[in-house]
């Protein structure tokens, strides 16, 4: 018997321990060389981790277990060859009824694999976020698997064909019940780094209110042109992203760092976007603003999105940012006291747009 020890690897300079979210294949099902097998969820991104040879695998560790770098995942054994026919699917032949005694074939068995009614990695983290139960998710991916759009559809659509176990577990009047979830690695590291920077930063709170009446005004009689050229909607975000890095660079301390006794100064401004998504907040930070364009700011603010909200971040996509800016107006929110991103020096939190008559030059 040949053994192969499958450990969890050195993923990012500050990462240190990972959580095994979920398996992606059996145990003792027959694996593939780079297959992926399970998948991590550290505290920046979720990683899918493959089979570093092709056998039988054996799991090691369990789903929600938190693992040091370097710790045992699961074993393969090698010496285990692949199922006869495993690549090669027999589609089985019906042979065809005669006229003079009509019977109706039985339906042909279906063809299954792990893949059939499994989730994709930001499939399952989507359909656990919204209580989607995978058995009642048709598959459209290779081989029936489960994929991000079949789980988006479920997720938004609880009423249709596809129906969310939340019924399962929604309160009846009179009885007392409580449920215990561990919380993702995500959000813990989140609750962590928020309660630090309250402990160590001192911070000041400054709110403003600010006439958009123009910039409105503006942003809808360019809108259509901008689509047109660019392919992507001019919003918000990019103008005021720009408008932010034109002020940090002539206010360098504000686009500065601490670390120690030391300031860190950049000429270069990185503005980390807030998104929220349903295992918590992240803020990839936008690379360049400074000598960037509306349109390609716009871009990378939808590119990175869709990447939160999916799972699919990489890690270098997460690194970096001078400053942070936050949008509650997404929520309704009027006003907040948005948290330091550590180790930058501010951030800013935008808030909901709304009509009020106010007064110029002594006119309402």
């Amino acid at each position: 018997m040949s053994i192969v020890e499958m450990k969890v690897p050195v993923i990012g300079e500050s990462i240190s321990e990972v959580t095994l979210s979920q398996w992606l294949k059996a145990d003792g099902e027959y694996v593939k060389i780079d297959e992926p097998i399970c998948e991590f969820e550290s505290d920046k991104a979720t990683l899918e981790f493959p089979a570093e040879a092709s056998g039988k695998l054996i799991y090691v560790a369990a789903e929600e277990d938190d693992l040091e770098i370097g710790a045992m995942v699961a074993k393969i054994d090698t010496s285990i060859k692949a199922p006869a026919g495993s690549d090669i699917p027999v589609t089985p032949q019906v042979e065809a009824p005669k006229a003079e005694s009509p019977v109706v074939a039985p339906p042909a068995p279906a063809i299954t694999s792990y893949s059939t009614g499994h989730p994709s990695p930001s499939a399952a983290k989507i359909m656990r976020e919204s209580r989607v139960d995978a058995a009642n998710v048709k598959g459209t991916g290779v081989d029936g698997r489960i994929t991000k759009d079949d789980a988006q559809k479920a997720a938004s659509n609880p009423g249709g064909s596809t129906h969310s176990i939340t019924t399962s577990i929604t309160p009846i009047a009179g009885v007392r019940t409580t449920r215990r979830e561990k919380m993702s690695r995500m959000r813990r590291t989140i609750a962590t780094r928020l309660v630090s920077a309250k402990n160590n930063t001192a911070m000041l709170t400054t709110f403003n209110e600010v006439d958009l009446s123009e910039l409105m005004a503006m942003r809808k009689k360019y809108q259509e042109k901008f689509v047109e050229k660019h392919g992507v909607k001019l919003g918000f975000m990019s103008l005021f992203l720009k408008a932010c890095s034109n002020v940090l660079l002539e206010m360098p301390s504000v686009n500065a760092q601490l670390d120690g006794n030391e300031i860190i100064y950049h000429d270069f401004v990185d503005i980390s976007v807030a998104i929220s998504t349903p295992t918590g907040l992240v803020v990839p930070p936008v690379k360049n603003v400074e000598s960037r364009s509306f349109s390609e700011i716009e871009k990378e603010i939808k590119v990175l999105a869709g990447k939160a909200r999916d799972g699919s971040l990489a890690l270098e996509e997460m690194k970096g940012g001078t400053f942070t800016v936050t949008n509650g107006g997404v929520f309704g929110s009027l006003v907040s006291t948005p948290i330091i991103n550590e180790p930058q020096s501010a951030i800013l939190g935008m808030h909901t747009i709304k009509q009020r008559p106010i007064a110029v030059d002594g006119k309402v």
